[in-house]
């Protein structure tokens, strides 16, 4: 393939973008002209903006409905790409969570106590 050219205007040229593809051979060519022209430069599609077009039937009711069956797809479709936890990885994540809670309540509940203390000894009750 030959190297297409960018853009014929030079002031066009430098306010576009461009991307470089490079097509891989199945063996490893040494480096000539031939590699070069492999290279070939496209410029990137503007972005525009869209403008919403209007539901031409005017019912709001229906179009809502529309939207919460195109989430709940979405969702669905999103559920079943999560790589989810073998039983014995959650039982493991699941005592985890159990023992860190559990040490947490002990030292809130020796804090409790050593600040009681701490009250009775300077109040002096």
């Amino acid at each position: 393939m030959a190297k297409k050219p960018v853009s014929k205007n030079k002031k066009s040229a430098a306010n576009d973008e461009t991307v470089v593809r490079i097509k891989a051979g199945s063996s490893a060519p040494k480096k000539t002209k031939a590699v070069e022209a492999n290279v070939v430069a496209e410029p990137v599609a503007k972005k525009t903006k869209v403008k919403k077009q209007k539901n031409k039937s005017g019912n709001r009711i229906t179009g809502m409905f529309q939207a919460i069956g195109a989430y709940f797809k979405g969702a669905w479709v999103e559920l079943r790409l999560v790589r989810w936890p073998t039983r014995q990885a959650t039982w493991g994540l699941t005592g985890a969570v159990l023992l860190y809670s559990a040490f947490f309540v002990v030292v809130v509940l020796l804090l409790d106590a050593l600040f009681k203390f701490l009250f009775e000894l300077i109040l002096g009750k």
